[in-house]
């Protein structure tokens, strides 16, 4: 049964969504060896809302789940447990299969490495169009070509790009051209896995402002994966910081910045390179992030927090006001970045 969301006006709800994966040896090697089975929880309890037209970033270190959640969401990846749903059709409900096939061509998804995700034997035009001849949305060969170049012609590009192979382009071009074919079916929800990430800092800030340009024309909705606050900065309305399969903590992009609560926030943002010299003291991103096959006991962040207590080692903090931290909890850390004794 599809569990109940209690934000009727959510485009996108993701409701304690789970993900294991058995990374044990062989059964053989088991037995000889006497050794149990080995689960991975890449993905452990997370839960947001993402509202029509606004921008949802998650950001967290190498191997904090972001991926892994964003391939749950487009259905590329089938969680262990919880509740994908997007336009209120169910994302994991078997009865739901015919309206997830009506639903697939509204949602898109920019991969990391644009040229890794083309064919490399293919034209663009072949590439950008192939979603129309697959959700038959245009019939005509000289009316797809003609979208073709419409489609380039809007991300940047000219229409006789679409006679050249992806080996032709840079790299912002082809993120360009991963774009321009995510548009192709008129999609309304891009989800955007580190779509910057293998760009110059210069050709960062021309693919995010093309997105945020894209985004005020057709409404769209983004769900944008990243490593990089600096990024998410400029692109999200909300922001979500995951560590180690879990959401520590939510909140405005402006309010986040300003007054972080998690201490692992805090970590990351003391990370960003301060470019306005104001002279605050900073705190590197201390230790490393543990083996997920076998995570710390109650707050998987104690062993690199400074605030960790008996308590923190103990128990596993519940998400609640927006964060899931004890020393929040109990106004021993209070938003900022100042810590009570």
């Amino acid at each position: 049964m599809t569990p109940p969301f209690p934000r009727q006006d959510d485009y996108v709800r993701v409701q304690n969504l789970r993900r294991l994966f058995d990374v044990s040896r062989p059964w053989l090697n088991r037995m000889i060896e006497r050794q149990p089975r080995q689960i991975l929880r890449a993905v452990d309890g997370v839960s947001f809302e993402v509202a029509k037209g606004e921008t949802f970033a998650v950001v967290g270190e190498s191997g904090s789940g972001k991926s892994t959640v964003a391939r749950m969401v487009v259905g590329l990846l089938p969680p262990s447990d919880g509740e994908v749903a997007i336009a209120g059709v169910s994302m994991t409900d078997p009865r739901a299969a015919a309206a997830r096939r009506q639903l697939r061509r509204r949602i898109q998804m920019i991969f990391q490495d644009p040229y890794a995700s083309m064919n490399p034997r293919w034209r663009v035009d072949r590439i950008i169009a192939e979603p129309i001849r697959a959700f038959d949305l245009i019939r005509g060969e000289r009316e797809i070509q003609a979208r073709v170049g419409e489609l380039l012609t809007l991300v940047g590009l000219h229409p006789d790009d679409g006679r050249k192979y992806p080996h032709a382009f840079s790299g912002g071009q082809r993120q360009r051209i991963a774009i321009a074919r995510a548009l192709a079916s008129n999609a309304e929800f891009l989800v955007a896995d580190e779509p910057t990430s293998a760009l110059d800092v210069s050709v960062q800030a021309q693919i995010l402002n093309l997105m945020r340009d894209l985004q005020d024309r057709f409404g769209l909705t983004y769900l944008f994966i990243s490593h990089n606050l600096a990024v998410v900065r400029h692109m999200a309305s909300r922001i979500g910081v995951m560590y180690l399969g879990r959401l520590v903590e939510i909140g405005g992009g402006r309010e986040l910045f300003a007054t972080p609560k998690h201490p692992y926030t805090r970590m990351l943002l003391d990370a960003v390179p301060d470019m306005s010299h104001t002279g605050r003291q900073r705190i590197p991103v201390q230790g490393e992030i543990p083996n997920p096959i076998d995570p710390p006991s109650g707050c998987t962040f104690h062993p690199r927090c400074p605030f960790a207590n008996a308590r923190c080692v103990a128990e596993v903090p519940p998400f609640k006001d927006g964060v899931a931290c004890h020393a929040v909890h109990e106004g021993r850390l209070v938003p900022g970045m100042q810590a009570v004794a």
